[in-house]
């Protein structure tokens, strides 16, 4: 294996395993098939799972990433007795990271690290101590006996230090029966170390500009995971006996039935975190080893809500703006959940709103609220429906109608017959591009003759993630690579990855976009027996730029990467 400029930290060191012969290609790819099940880092699965000696990954990662070695056997570096380090870093935080701190010069944090390679981790350590942070590797009985020897002072910390026995893993145990009685779990879920750690959770996860917190119980541990631009990554999950204060915390917050574990629920609370309110919603679904929770964070001051920075070319933006500036008819956004179509929607209100205009909304769930309009949340259960909001609607002297997502023939007929009236209606549909749209709502039974006078325009979406400034690197690339793409230039950026973008090279994402605004030669389209394929290439004829073309365009400009446009559009 040789290294490029595109390696990950892993595979530098699969390659520097293989080549000193500390592993076979065979434990390779058994480790590495582990990780794509479970995520996490290659050095943490081979000890781990027994596949290699602790001292060959901590040689290793010393070897190939420059990183200094430290040794409790051999006093390969001081230790530093500051007792201001036990304060800065308590011992818990300290075993449950499996770090050490070894000491403090100046803005320089030393830390010894049992995977020097985490990113998250040192970016947590930055918040924690304020310092540039100085990673060095070593084992994990070797730090594990450090901060017995550091922290405790007794007879058994002593005797383990000085016969430098390894402690192959230390956790708290819990007791051997739980109290899982109403008034027990509240008791636990109050505790202080429970509230601590699930604020610290959302704090991190803000920081991080997480948009959703997955915790996930299994067997024998617990799953922590976040959401950042869109794809998952794992973090340093609490221990398993946690797990049950946690989700009963969280639920407490949520004003949910702590005492019900058998069916999934749902609840909302806020947050205040350095002077942002933050809302967040919260889903709770019973698995086989407990509950699963997913906290959606709707930070609104990380959302931009301005349409002109959502992320449109200019002439897609001309023929969208033109449409929800019309008095009446019907807009719809296309694409799969996540592709940032209620943000749009949310932009296109903030544009259009005035205090002229009567704007009502219904959405499933209500993300942001927006001052000076009137939002409604569904609610089934009680049948406060899409269909019978919009009937309301009708009555409330409406200008504009937003309904957050059109799913049945029912709603789609009266948001069509409300634009057929003098209304301007704004939804969703769950399609792969713009052109289907027409398609799909022809085959959910809304009549073409209906539509096709109503029909304003048709966006389909998709979000990218942005190259992060930092770190992004240029290049020529060869025909092979381009395959069909067709760009007018000859530099384009890729991603590598630095400290500032959590090593993953992105940082932030945009909006990839195709409008289909619909001509005299497209409503006579809809009215006849026309086809998806001869929509879209009449679209395509009259000027609309396809999802793929918006974002080669942003490949040109050094925004995004075509390894990225490649595979949001095409899955490749």
């Amino acid at each position: 294996m040789t290294k490029s400029a595109k390696d990950s930290p892993d595979d530098r060191l699969a390659a520097f395993l293989i080549d000193q012969r500390l592993i076979s290609r065979e434990i390779l790819d058994k480790a590495l098939a582990i990780r794509e099940a479970t995520g996490g880092y290659l050095s943490e699965i081979l000890v781990t799972k027994g596949l290699i000696a602790e001292d060959d990954v901590a040689f290793s990662l010393s070897e190939e990433f420059g990183v200094p070695l430290f040794s409790v056997q051999n006093g390969s570096m001081e230790i530093d007795e500051d007792p201001e380090l036990k304060k800065l870093i308590p011992k818990q935080f300290a075993m449950r990271n499996i770090i050490f701190p070894l000491s403090r010069k100046g803005n320089i944090f030393t830390c010894v690290m049992f995977n020097p390679l985490d990113v998250m981790l040192i970016d947590e350590l930055k918040k924690i101590t304020g310092c540039q942070i100085k990673p060095v590797a070593s084992t994990k009985s070797d730090i594990l006996r450090a901060i017995e020897g550091f922290y405790d002072t007794g007879a058994v910390s002593r005797k383990y230090h000085q016969q430098g026995h390894a402690i192959n893993s230390i956790e708290l145990q819990s007791p051997s029966t739980v109290d899982e009685s109403t008034e027990g779990m509240l008791a636990r879920a109050k505790a202080a170390p429970v509230v601590k750690l699930v604020d610290l959770m959302l704090w991190q996860a803000i920081d991080k500009r997480a948009s959703d917190i997955h915790l996930e119980p299994f067997e024998d541990h617990i799953s922590l995971r976040y959401r950042i631009d869109g794809k998952l990554y794992e973090m340093t999950a609490p221990p398993k006996h946690m797990h049950l204060p946690i989700v009963s915390r969280i639920k407490i917050l949520s004003r949910l039935d702590i005492s019900e574990k058998r069916l999934p629920q749902d609840g909302t609370f806020m947050v205040k975190i350095h002077e942002r309110t933050v809302d967040l919603r919260i889903s709770v679904l019973p698995t086989i080893y407990g509950e699963k929770v997913v906290l959606r964070i709707l930070d609104r001051t990380g959302v931009v809500l301005e349409l002109q920075e959502m992320g449109f070319e200019e002439d897609d933006l001309d023929k969208l703006r033109k449409a929800i500036f019309s008095p009446y008819g019907l807009v719809f956004l296309t694409g799969p959940t996540g592709s940032g179509k209620s943000t749009t929607l949310y932009a296109i209100l903030q544009e259009i709103k005035s205090t002229e205009k009567n704007i009502l909304t219904v959405e499933d769930p209500v993300e942001y609220r927006l001052a000076g309009i009137n939002q409604v949340q569904v609610k089934p259960d009680i049948g406060l429906t899409f269909a019978s909001s919009l009937r309301s609607f009708l009555r409330q002297d409406p200008d504009i109608m937003l309904v957050g997502e059109v799913r049945d023939l029912e709603t789609a007929e009266i948001c069509v017959r409300s634009a057929l009236t003098g209304h301007l209606v704004l939804s969703t549909l769950h399609t792969n591009d713009a052109p289907s749209a027409v398609t799909r709502l022809i085959d959910i039974g809304v009549e073409p003759y209906l539509l096709a006078p109503t029909l304003l325009a048709v966006v389909g979406q998709r979000l990218v993630r942005k190259l992060c400034p930092e770190c992004k690197e240029a290049y020529s690339p060869e025909k092979k690579d381009l395959g069909s793409a067709k760009l007018n230039t000859d530099v384009i950026y890729r991603s590598r990855g630095c400290p500032a973008c959590n090593n993953t090279g992105y940082r932030g994402r945009t909006l990839v976009a195709e409008v289909m605004s619909t001509s005299e030669d497209l409503k006579s389209l809809i009215t006849g027996t026309v086809s998806y394929r001869d929509m879209r290439q009449r679209a395509r004829d009259l000027g609309m730029k396809t999802l793929y073309e918006s974002g080669l365009r942003k490949v040109e400009k050094g925004i995004t990467s075509l390894e990225e446009v490649m595979q949001v559009t095409f899955g490749i």
